[in-house]
């Protein structure tokens, strides 16, 4: 482990996967300042625990995510990790019946969000000549998504994204990888396959047992998985491990 404690900033840490890439960082010890469009699950999940602070933030709001920078880098003294978890599972869809306006929409949450977020982190990561972000993207950004066309855009967009960073940040001792989770067992699931099912005509059951099908593990991953990820490539193990796009999805044979 490192010798004093990590300084962490995580974007959608109010629920889900970034909550608990919170959780499990403060118990390891490391300051963490999140941040959340939902202000009241924000001050939800990290009531009474005194290594979390947080933010209310739209990562669109290129004002709002520099303020947040401030204040967070004001409280941490400085920024080791930046978790770019922020997203939207976007409109379901053919793309020829797909709104613009939701088309960008979703496309902003996902992609505008981490550039925004990831160009206030690097000036002090470049300061101190070390650093790590960890960008969010999906097996959709991997493969395609029938009926998700702005959804896996984006997520395609967070692999070259990533990869440019770790080419432009290398030399400054920093590292930038993202992750690329499979159907991640929870709410934001649910929804989609709710959506699925009403856009299809068919079952909710049978929506989940094809998504479920699809996987050679035959299940979802689970936000503890995701977090196990995140701290794996924060330690010292994995110092040698940037400009990569890691799948953590059970193995997806198919979407």
């Amino acid at each position: 482990m490192y010798d004093s404690p990590q300084r962490v900033m995580i974007t959608a840490a109010g629920g889900g996967i970034g909550q608990r890439i919170a959780e499990r960082f403060a118990e390891q010890g490391a300051r963490v300042h999140a941040s959340d469009i939902d202000a009241d699950g924000l001050d939800r999940a990290f009531a009474g625990n005194p290594n979390v602070t947080g933010t209310p933030l739209d990562v669109t709001d290129q004002a709002r995510v520099g303020a947040w920078f401030d204040a967070a880098l004001a409280d941490l003294g400085g920024l080791d990790i930046l978790v770019n978890c922020a997203g939207t599972a976007g409109p379901t869809a053919n793309v020829e019946d797909m709104d613009f306006e939701e088309w960008r929409r979703c496309l902003s949450i996902n992609l505008d969000g981490q550039f925004l977020c990831s160009q206030c982190a690097i000036p002090p990561m470049k300061a101190q000549g070390s650093g790590l972000i960890v960008n969010f993207s999906s097996t959709a950004g991997l493969v395609g998504f029938p009926r998700r066309a702005p959804y896996a855009t984006a997520k395609w967009g967070v692999i070259g994204f990533t990869k440019t960073q770790a080419m432009e940040l290398g030399p400054f001792g920093i590292r930038a990888n993202c992750i690329c989770p499979g159907p991640v067992e929870g709410d934001r699931m649910d929804r989609v396959i709710e959506a699925e099912a009403a856009k299809t005509g068919r079952s909710q059951g049978d929506v989940r047992a094809d998504v479920t099908g699809s996987v050679s593990l035959r299940s979802f991953v689970t936000a503890d998985d995701m977090a196990d990820t995140v701290l794996f490539l924060a330690s010292p193990a994995a110092k040698k491990i940037t400009g990569q796009a890691l799948a953590v999805d059970g193995h997806t044979e198919r979407l």
